[in-house]
C-alpha cells in the first residue's frame, strides 16, 4: 500500500501499565516491526521532553520523534531543535505562584531533572515521574530558556491561577499540573516538511487530553480503547486498549500490513 506517516503517543498508547509499571505489549512490538517492513514512516509523538523520551527511541527502534508536546524535532536519531515556552509568561506564572504560596518547579534544560526553589514541591507531590532537585534562590529570570514548569495544586485550583491563561498546560497527576507545550500537530507538520510527506497520508495514535492537539481533520486519527472521552469523540477509529492489542488491532483494521 501507499507509504503512510505514523505518529504514536507513548504513555497509554504504545506503552501500557501506567507510570512505574510501563511496558510495551508484545503485539505492539510485532506491529511496529511489520509496519517498518511494509515501508511506512514511524515516529514517536509525545508530550515528554526529549530527554525523558529519548530512551524509547532505542527501546522501540524509532529514529524519528516529535517531543516536547510538538516543540521538539528529532530526525534520524538527531535532535534538531526544541522551542521553549514564552519566557515572560513563565516568569509571570512563577510570580503568581510565589504570591499565592503554590509550590512550583522548572525545567530549564533538556534533561531528566526539574528544579525547585525548596522542598515544598516534592513534599506536596511525592512525585517520582522525574527527579526534582532543589536550587535555593531559583529564579526564572536567570535562565534564557524555560522548557517546562510545574505547579502543585489539586483540581480545580488551577483555574484560579490567572497566568495559566497565557500558557499551555495539562493535568496528568492529581497533585500537580504540567505547564508545557501542547501542539503536537504543529510538530508533525514541521517534520512532514523535512521528510517530504503529505498531510493526507498521516495517521496518529493517542489516548489522553494532550493528544487532542494532533487529532485534526486533515489526517486519520486513532484513539485507544483506554482513551479519554474527548479524544474518542474526535477519532476516526477507536481501537482496543493499549494492553489489549490496541496498536495491532488498529493497524490490521487500517490495512497497514
Amino acid at each position: 500500500m501507499k507509504k503512510k506517516y505514523l505518529f504514536f503517543d507513548i504513555d497509554g498508547t504504545l506503552a501500557a501499565g501506567g507510570y512505574g509499571n510501563t511496558y510495551i505489549p508484545e503485539s505492539c512490538q510485532e506491529a511496529l516491526k511489520r509496519l517498518r517492513e511494509a515501508g511506512h514512516f514511524l515516529a514517536l509523538c509525545t508530550g515528554r521532553s526529549h530527554a525523558m523520551a529519548e530512551e524509547f527511541l532505542g527501546e522501540l527502534g524509532f529514529e524519528h520523534m516529535v517531543s516536547d508536546g510538538g516543540y521538539g524535532i528529532t530526525l534520524n536519531g538527531q535532535l534538531r531543535s526544541i522551542t521553549p515556552l514564552v519566557r515572560e509568561n513563565v516568569i509571570a506564572l512563577v510570580e503568581e505562584c510565589r504570591e499565592k504560596g503554590i509550590p512550583w518547579a522548572l525545567q530549564t534544560e533538556n534533561s531528566k531533572v526539574r528544579y525547585a526553589p525548596d522542598e515544598r514541591f516534592y513534599d506536596y507531590t511525592h512525585d517520582t515521574y522525574m527527579k526534582t532537585e532543589v536550587l535555593p534562590g531559583l529564579d526564572p529570570e536567570n535562565y534564557p530558556v524555560l522548557y517546562k514548569a510545574y505547579a502543585a495544586c489539586y483540581f480545580p485550583d488551577e483555574f484560579k491561577i490567572e497566568a495559566l491563561k497565557d500558557l499551555p498546560w495539562c493535568r496528568f497527576h492529581k497533585e500537580y499540573i504540567f505547564i508545557e507545550p501542547c501542539n503536537k500537530a504543529e510538530g508533525i507538520k514541521k517534520m512532514l516538511k523535512e521528510v517530504g510527506g503529505e498531510v493526507s497520508d498521516v495517521i496518529v495514535f493517542g489516548d489522553s487530553r494532550n493528544d487532542l492537539s494532533m487529532f485534526i481533520d486533515e489526517w486519520t486519527c486513532v484513539a485507544m480503547g483506554n482513551a479519554c472521552d474527548e479524544l474518542k469523540e474526535k477519532a476516526d477509529l477507536i481501537t482496543t486498549d493499549a494492553d489489549k492489542d490496541g496498536i495491532w488491532n488498529a493497524c490490521q483494521t487500517l490495512g497497514l500490513f
